[in-house]
């Protein structure tokens, strides 16, 4: 449960009823530190804002409304009614997290509107302003003359100042598995790399112009701005369309079969819209506005919530050496109601248990088992019964698994992929869960690959947003945690619903195997854009970095091997996989001791140095522990990161062991080359770490309780 811990949370400050007041109105403007915001109504009657950074303006006068069906246009022609403010300054802790607690100080504004003419529509526009951004949200509050409504467009617009460098991926409706880009805002091209997702270009990346969220972008004058959204829930997801004549951005949402966007009833508010100011990059990640636009836990007794470590039945399959599905010969199936074994199938019980040994040996809390049940030789069909959530395959034994688990001391993850049929999920929810209780799984993957059923709803749109919060409801009723895979990007509703530990979203490490894989720069621009929202399933721990691809040789991960180990740091998330097979570890157990050793929850974390698409170093404190981590990476530069270790407490002697890449290290001809030694350190000293191209450092440090050992 989130127990705040009341520092202060101030009254009311003011409630000013601004009545009368022409459309010219006076502006009213928040600031706190250096963020400051203004509100106006232009001489039309449109509502408009602004953001200021110091002395520079971050975001131009840009205007809000909304065109909704009927032809109602809520885009002009508005008057002020009154106007209320007031400012919170409050703690609260996470169930788990980045920090062991989060000060939530903001100052918001309530502009209340009605729209003059034959019949008055009121609105209200929330505005929060932290002392690192601004978020703000519509509000429609209960009146006569509007009840149910559709929204046909969303007009929000952030107007930037110039043609920032801009890192950006293309506003797919049903994906964001895409490399990123950096360009200027007037080089933006969404069709660069093709289409990924299923259906058409046409159809799925129908504005050559938009892009997804979060969007980082960086001004000519140094500030760093970064738009997204909080607390999704019942709307669409929102993309941004690119004027590259203005460098105008304005909301685009992702609409369902009919082309609508949402369906709405009174009273109802939309999610913040979210933009995050610094000239600072280290400012940007160190960021909790978004968490803080989320509502408090909903989940009352969340003792049964514990990040971990966990391996799976996984990447074998993705390289090629076994399959998910157990059968070859469909025809067979279909014809005589049996299975003819392709003698492939890697989730089988003596596999598992293979797994289990290696994990329970070795510390790791957790293992996931994909293809253990039926459905997976027709799973990317066009149909919409593909998967039972309850039937194994012959050769999974469901008890004699969860019994030799639960015998070493292993938690075993479920796995329901859905291959996009999420109707025929929701059929199953309740008999899913009831099945996971009853084997003691405490831990679910849920995946979408595929094509959406219902038929022409997508992936990013206002039914699947329900349908994914409805699974994470669901799995909390039956206290499980749950983690998915190719939904919309997150927006902070961990905070909300706590046993929501993470998931993917975005590009994962399995793309190395794919395709023409990851650029050694992805990992340093994903926690500016994918992580802003939430922590990300990335799957990192890949100790065989080449060769592992039979017949495509030319496949290899972009990184270091120590890299790998880095990104345990670097890319946050609660749920962390080792995601290489048992025996690619078993050749570098000294390297596997990080993987072992490091946390998955915090006390503190420290940003001490970044650059979207350049470099990243972060050090965290473990929870509970008088223990930090250390992670460094760089891009396809060789580069020398120099670390001031103050954040080590005071008058203390640490070991440092340190997991450095070898001296001849190099992402693409000489990867596995790392070195690992061990020294003593204290606050006042200074690391100097050498990064090979696409290469990383990793660092535990422990407090030394005899010195003079």
């Amino acid at each position: 449960m989130f127990k705040k811990q009341s520092i202060f949370l101030s009254l009311i400050l003011s409630v000013i009823a601004f009545k009368g007041f022409s459309q010219q109105s006076v502006p009213l403007s928040l600031k706190m530190k250096n963020v400051g915001f203004t509100f106006n109504l232009n001489a039309q009657g449109t509502p408009v804002y602004q953001i200021s950074y110091g002395k520079n303006e971050a975001v131009k006068s840009s205007v809000l409304g909304f065109k909704l069906d009927q032809g109602i246009s809520l885009a002009e022609n508005f008057k002020l009614l009154k106007a209320d403010s007031v400012t919170v300054d409050e703690t609260w802790k996470p169930v788990w997290g980045e920090v062991a607690q989060i000060r939530n100080h903001y100052k918001q504004l309530t502009v209340h509107l009605v729209q003059q003419g034959q019949k008055s529509i009121l609105l209200d526009i929330v505005f929060r302003i932290f002392e690192d951004g601004l978020g703000f949200r519509y509000e429609f509050p209960v009146q006569e003359n509007l009840k149910s409504f559709v929204v046909k467009e969303e007009l929000t617009a952030f107007n930037m100042t110039g043609d920032h460098k801009t890192f950006w991926i293309p506003a797919d409706f049903d994906s964001n598995e895409y490399k990123y880009t950096s360009s200027p805002l007037s080089a933006i091209d969404a069709r660069k790399w093709g289409l990924i997702s299923s259906g058409t270009i046409e159809g799925n990346i129908p504005d050559q112009s938009a892009v997804q969220t979060p969007l980082m972008m960086k001004a000519a004058n140094g500030l760093y701005i970064n738009i997204h959204e909080a607390a999704l829930i019942d709307y669409p997801s929102m993309q941004l369309h690119v004027d590259k004549s203005t460098f105008g951005l304005s909301s685009s949402l992702v609409p369902d079969a009919r082309g609508n966007k949402a369906y709405m009833r009174t009273p109802f508010h939309t999610p913040w819209r979210t933009v995050i100011v610094s000239d600072k990059a280290t400012d940007i990640l160190s960021s909790k506005m978004i968490l803080n636009l989320n509502e408090p836990s909903k989940i009352e007794n969340t003792s049964w919530i514990k990040p971990m470590k966990f391996m799976g039945v996984w990447w074998e399959m993705q390289v090629g050496r076994t399959s998910w599905n157990y059968t070859d010969q469909m025809e067979t199936l279909h014809g005589e109601g049996k299975y003819v074994p392709n003698g492939r199938h890697a989730a089988n019980t003596e596999n598992v248990k293979h797994y289990i040994d290696f994990a329970s040996k070795n510390g790791i809390e957790g293992l996931l088992v994909e293809g253990w049940n039926k459905g997976w030789e027709e799973w990317t069909d066009d149909k919409e019964e593909k998967f039972d959530f309850v039937t194994p395959y012959p050769d999974f034994d469901v008890k004699a698994v969860s019994d030799y688990a639960k015998a070493k001391n292993v938690k075993m993850i479920m796995h329901n992929e859905t291959g996009g049929s999420a109707t025929s999920y929701e059929r199953q929810m309740d008999t899913a869960f009831r099945f996971m209780n009853r084997y003691g799984y405490g831990s679910l993957k849920t995946g979408y690959v595929s094509g959406i059923v219902p038929r022409g709803e997508h992936h990013d749109g206002q039914w699947m947003v329900n349908h994914y919060i409805r699974s994470i409801k669901k799995a909390a009723d039956h206290h499980v945690m749950i983690d998915i895979h190719e939904p919309t990007r997150p927006t902070g509703l961990h905070r909300t619903y706590p046993n929501f530990m993470a998931s993917e979203a975005g590009r994962g490490n399995e793309w190395n195997f794919f395709s023409d894989g990851n650029p050694p720069e992805h990992e340093t621009i994903l926690p500016f854009t994918r992580l802003i929202g939430g922590p990300m399933d990335y799957t990192p721990g890949i100790f065989k970095l080449r060769d592992y691809a039979p017949g495509v040789p030319e496949r290899q991960m972009h990184s270091t091997l120590a890299k790998q180990l880095a990104l345990y740091i670097t890319m946050y998330s609660p749920l962390q996989m080792a995601a290489d097979i048992p025996e690619n570890y078993s050749a570098h157990m000294d390297a596997f001791r990080f993987i072992q050793d490091v946390a998955v929850d915090w006390d503190d974390t420290r940003i001490v140095e970044a650059e979207p698409g350049e470099y990243i170093t972060i050090a965290r404190k473990a929870k509970g522990k008088n223990e930090w981590f250390l992670g460094a990476i760089t891009n396809g530069e060789k580069r020398e990161t120099v670390v001031k270790l103050d954040f080590l407490d005071k008058n203390q002697i640490y070991t440092a062991t340190i997991y450095a890449d070898g001296k001849d290290a190099e992402w693409k001809t000489n990867p596995e080359n790392y070195q690992i030694k061990t020294i003593k350190v204290t606050a006042k000293s200074v690391l100097k770490l050498m990064l090979a191209p696409g290469g990383g450092a990793a660092v535990h440090f422990r407090l030394l309780t005899n010195p003079k050992l």
